[in-house]
């Protein structure tokens, strides 16, 4: 019986990180650890590639024409949303969930999803690598782990 598993070698592998400019002290340190969970695993800062957006919602957009290039593995959304007094968060957090998934499906890049939806600012900082370890760095091993499963599957 055939037995898929991806590993976390990603040595020679490209990266696109696209990051949302919105709650910055968040973003940035999910930028840290997804660059430190690669750089750790075998890739080369060379072979990173930043792109900015202004917020969440603008994330799946960049994400695809990255990922359309051909020129990356994988890509990975950064970016944080943080419940208000209105129910903007329920349509931020919902389309860029939705889009980032659209892109990787429509590309067959595996584009990861690694925006904090939270309560409030303190968990935010708790889940970028105060306390409860940093989602950018586990969301960087799960596009490696994505990018090396499919290239098993093809």
């Amino acid at each position: 019986m055939p037995n898929f598993e991806g590993d976390y070698q990603a040595k020679g592998h490209r990266y696109a990180l696209v990051i949302a400019r919105f709650n910055l002290p968040i973003t940035k340190a999910l930028l840290e650890g997804a660059i430190d969970a690669l750089t750790r695993h075998g890739v080369s800062e060379s072979d990173i590639t930043t792109a900015w957006v202004p917020g969440s919602f603008e994330l799946p957009l960049a994400a695809k024409k990255l990922a359309v290039s051909k020129k990356f593995d994988g890509v990975i959304c950064l970016g944080a949303v943080i419940r208000g007094e209105t129910p903007h968060f329920n349509f931020i957090a919902a389309q860029a969930a939705s889009g980032t998934l659209q892109a990787s499906l429509e590309t067959g890049v595996p584009v990861i999803f690694s925006v904090l939806t939270t309560e409030t600012k303190e968990q935010a900082e708790i889940r970028s690598g105060t306390k409860g370890g940093n989602k950018g760095f586990s969301d960087a091993l799960a596009a490696i782990e994505m990018v090396n499963l499919l290239k098993q599957l093809s």
